[in-house]
């Protein structure tokens, strides 16, 4: 990470910016903790993840930045700018409500502008002209909204944040896919890892399946597999491929990647859905059903008590209804905020 350069002029003089560290990641989740209570009521943010976030293998590709106020230690905000893939970067900034006087506001912008810097300065090492500013609120905050809209931002999606319970039964009770319809987890070598050969097919089924979905683009299978690394409570074992029988053989049409999620309110761990997707060339075969029976199976026979996913409000497919018929219950709503930039011609 380049060293810190936020701008800071017009804030009050003992505001200071510095780069985080591993001691930093109470107050970082403590910061997180409180934003996402206000904003829905609950939060499932642990300093294990944050801490990963702050300095560990999720840091890498990541530009990050706090700001407290030097005479009191309080920590004021937390701005992450994630080199997510070409062409996209992810920018989080959460400032602590209890700001007066339109100071949370100011600050906000600064490090939005910061942030805009950084994202500038990662599309040029990249050698690209233009790169996609990506961020997002919680449908019920318009304080973070208002802050996007400052920035140049614009609300451009809405996603539903869907939970499903899962019972010790549905271990061995859920149906089997349809015949000629087969899922399997991906295979590891003996010391854990993955087969390449099926991480690639995973890869491009989801390539595929997402091809004419909103906002999508060609990822590298590089950047996809550290990506899906990063995600807290990634485990290897939680990915699955779907194949089905067909004239000329056996094709890989849909995959599904999960992970573990923190316990929620009832102290039970969880399920999480990252990416779900159906080969066009497979879809009517109940490919989609019988993943989704295959993750909460594997919840149950783990004896967690969830299985969580998002999906796009305005999804083609209508997914959503899918996941409605299965049991999902829409538990929050949240926004994607894109912003583009292009680098300026220094020539």
């Amino acid at each position: 990470m380049r060293a810190v350069d936020i701008d800071l002029a017009g804030l009050p003089q003992e505001y200071a910016v510095a780069r985080p560290e591993a001691r930093d990641a109470d107050e970082v989740a403590e910061l997180l903790i409180d934003y996402e209570r206000r904003a829905t009521g609950s939060s499932a943010v642990t300093v294990d993840s944050v801490r990963e976030t702050l300095i560990g293998i999720r840091s890498w590709t990541r530009r990050q930045a706090l700001v407290r106020d030097s005479d009191s230690g309080r920590l004021l905000a937390w701005l992450s700018v994630h080199d997510r893939a070409a062409g996209r970067v992810l920018v989080d900034c959460i400032v602590t409500p209890d700001l007066g006087d339109g100071l949370d506001e100011a600050l906000a912008g600064q490090l939005f502008a910061a942030a805009e810097r950084y994202a500038a300065d990662i599309a040029a090492l990249r050698d690209l002209r233009w790169t996609l500013l990506d961020s997002g609120a919680f449908d019920g905050d318009p304080r973070q909204q208002r802050f996007l809209d400052l920035a140049g931002y614009s609300h451009v999606r809405t996603w539903l944040q869907m939970s499903r319970p899962v019972t010790a039964a549905e271990a061995t009770s859920l149906p089997g896919p349809r015949e000629g319809v087969t899922v399997r987890r991906v295979e590891r070598h003996p010391d854990g890892l993955p087969v390449a050969e099926d991480l690639q097919a995973v890869h491009q089924v989801l390539e595929e399946s997402f091809a004419d979905h909103f906002s999508s683009y060609r990822e590298s299978f590089p950047e996809f597999v550290m990506r899906l690394r990063e995600v807290p409570g990634h485990r290897w074992d939680h990915w699955w491929l779907a194949e089905i029988d067909t004239p000329e053989g056996t094709m890989a049409a849909g995959a599904l990647v999960s992970s573990e999620s923190p316990p929620g309110a009832d102290g039970r761990w969880g399920s999480y859905v990252d990416y779900i997707g159906v080969h066009r060339r497979a879809r009517g075969r109940g490919v989609a059903k019988a993943l989704l029976h295959t993750v909460i199976a594997d919840a149950a026979s783990r004896g967690r008590g969830r299985v969580d996913l998002e999906v796009d409000a305005d999804s083609p497919t209508g997914a959503d209804g899918l996941y409605a018929s299965l049991g999902w219950v829409t538990v929050q709503r949240t926004q994607s905020w894109h912003r583009d930039l292009e680098l300026k011609d220094t020539a």
